[in-house]
């Protein structure tokens, strides 16, 4: 009995690596909360959540959640909050220009339709950019050109993605009956969930451009192994 209560409660054994995920994303998840409340910086918060997520899976959860999410954090704060800030202008800059369509009527109502799809395609390049920043060392232009190319390659994925991080937050502001419920997910473990959802969704899709092992400073990069997938890619980067 005792042999296999140890063996069910070992580090190595289903449940024991399951806890430590678990233990990785709520304290990641409240790393997160803390580092937006300023919420300038909830970009580079995004971004570390994923890279702690795409560290725990390629490492099989053999890592520091507090180190790997401040290295994360710290070497993709610019980047990741001009992304942040660019994307709520646009889609503010969206919304303001629908309103004024809506109301005015007649004509103006068929541009209503392509500032959805406007804000529609930002929200996927911004849902993507967040982990190809996370994996990738690059410019943010070539970051989203690359968010695009591993959008446009599995629609599936796509809108997996896309539903899952949508829809929660949807439910959130709309269903005030559980409202208490949704703050205690988001707050506890939420925003971690969704980042190792989309982590190992994305992750099969970057090991292929990934290094066979990590750079010295934790940071993934692109592999130098010629494929023709990896001549797509730079293609587009210009790499």
């Amino acid at each position: 009995m005792n042999t296999f209560l140890q063996g069910f409660l070992d580090n190595d054994s289903f449940f024991g690596r399951f806890m430590n995920k678990l233990y990785i994303i709520i304290v990641a998840n409240l790393l997160f909360m803390i580092t937006s409340l300023p919420v300038i910086t909830i970009g580079p918060g995004l971004v570390s959540l994923y890279h702690v997520m795409l560290r725990t899976l390629r490492q099989k959860g053999d890592i520091n959640p507090f180190k790997e999410y401040w290295h994360g954090f710290k070497n993709n704060f610019k980047q990741a909050s001009v992304l942040w800030i660019l994307f709520i202008l646009f889609i503010f800059v969206i919304y303001i220009e629908y309103s004024f369509c809506a109301q005015q009527g007649g004509f103006l109502t068929f541009f209503k339709y392509a500032l959805m799809c406007m804000g529609l395609v930002s929200v996927i390049l911004f849902l993507y950019t967040l982990p190809v920043m996370a994996a990738f060392a690059d410019s943010l232009v070539h970051l989203v050109r690359n968010a695009f190319f591993f959008a446009a390659k599995h629609p599936g994925k796509l809108m997996v993605i896309v539903f899952f991080d949508v829809f929660p937050l949807y439910l959130t502001y709309t269903d005030y009956q559980y409202a208490p419920l949704y703050g205690f997910i988001w707050i506890f473990c939420g925003f971690g969930l969704l980042a190792m959802l989309g982590s190992t969704l994305l992750l099969p899709e970057f090991v292929p451009f990934l290094d066979e092992k990590n750079d010295v400073d934790g940071t993934m990069s692109l592999h130098d192994e010629e494929s023709m997938m990896l001549e797509d890619l730079r293609k587009m980067d210009g790499l």
